[in-house]
């Protein structure tokens, strides 16, 4: 009787658990998130001297806040390494550096969205960029949909708090400790010494400014009706289709944040008539230049005017007792928003 073989073991696709590299969320290649975003920053840097320390992100119909930046150079996003590009209707797809009184500032004319067709990590890669380029404190605004019905056309609201149901999240994937923690805390993730401040000084002038949950939708079509009652149901009183993944981005990186919303429709099903794009970056069109005064004089008087960061500065500092001082940055005759904005948040 002959010896019975042993059964040959197939390992042509086997691979030994010793030969699989585990992710390094710290290595340097060429390809990970925190080298590309400094190559952006390089790149940005290099065409300017104006060292920016406060980020805008304009939405909507938005974006002509930015065009009355001092001494401003401007960069269309196809021009930045690695950079998103927008293809949303009322986004002019351009950075601008320049300043706001003494005060180096960065804007975004437009950004990218989820329906767009971008991930997460390419929604938030422009805070990446900011992070890497010094910046400390982010301002976003937004078009969003009234749910609460007390925020009609043209009510500015300062977010208080977000609602994702975007269903993605941009720190999905490695986490690389250069950014931020692994776990990151979002209980404020909206500053709130700057929304209090912010509202304050609204309601003094008589805006009547008021704060409110921000709910954020993957798009690009608008809710159902059914939907909003359901975002009203769990306490939102906006909705839109962006600004979830940069504050997390933000958040992640040590940014503080500072989110506004222009109403510029009533959610579905709130007044009895449909929705259109078009309307709502008309609407934004005519009720940034009203509301953009009161806001920037708001902003302006309530947030101090010391420079906002020494180079070595954390992003937490306190203010120096002249930073608090209460002096304003921009004289008290009322100018068009895009020269009042607000421009001191980090010092707080």
């Amino acid at each position: 009787m002959s010896a019975r073989k042993s059964p040959r073991k197939n390992t042509a696709n086997t691979v030994s658990p010793a030969r699989i590299a585990a992710p390094n969320p710290t290595s340097s290649s060429p390809d990970g998130e925190f080298e590309r975003a400094g190559q952006a920053a390089d790149f940005i840097l290099s065409r300017t001297s104006v060292r920016p320390r406060i980020a805008l992100v304009l939405g909507s119909g938005l974006g002509a806040f930015a065009d009355e930046f001092a001494s401003a150079t401007k960069i269309p996003y196809a021009k930045i390494p690695r950079f998103p590009q927008s293809t949303a209707i009322g986004h002019a797809g351009q950075l601008v550096i320049g300043k706001v009184g003494t005060i180096p500032v960065v804007g975004m004319q437009g950004r990218v969205h989820l329906y767009e067709g971008y991930s997460s990590k390419e929604v938030a890669f422009p805070i990446r960029v900011f992070a890497r380029m010094g910046v400390k404190a982010v301002i976003l605004t937004n078009a969003a949909g009234g749910i609460k019905r007390e925020f009609v056309q043209g009510r500015l609201v300062v977010i208080s708090d977000h609602i994702n149901l975007q269903g993605v999240n941009p720190l999905i994937g490695p986490n690389d400790e250069r950014f931020g923690l692994r776990f990151h805390d979002m209980t404020s993730a909206y500053d709130r010494r700057f929304r209090e401040m912010t509202v304050a000084e609204g309601n003094r002038m008589g805006i009547g400014m008021h704060e409110g949950v921000y709910a954020g939708l993957l798009g690009p079509s608008y809710e159902t009706p059914a939907e909003i009652r359901y975002l009203q149901a769990i306490g939102a009183d906006l909705v839109g289709m962006s600004t979830v993944p940069e504050v997390i981005a933000a958040r992640h990186s040590g940014i503080r944040v500072l989110g506004i919303s222009c109403v510029t429709n009533a959610a579905a099903g709130i007044l009895d008539r449909p929705l259109n794009h078009l309307e709502v970056l008309e609407l934004a069109r005519r009720f940034v230049p009203l509301r953009g005064k009161s806001l920037a004089a708001a902003t302006s008087r309530t947030l101090p005017t010391a420079s906002p960061f020494a180079p070595s500065a954390s992003p937490f500092s306190k203010p120096s007792a002249k930073a608090s001082a209460g002096s304003t940055l921009f004289p008290s005759s009322l100018t068009p928003m895009p020269s009042r904005l607000p421009a001191a948040l980090a010092a707080n």
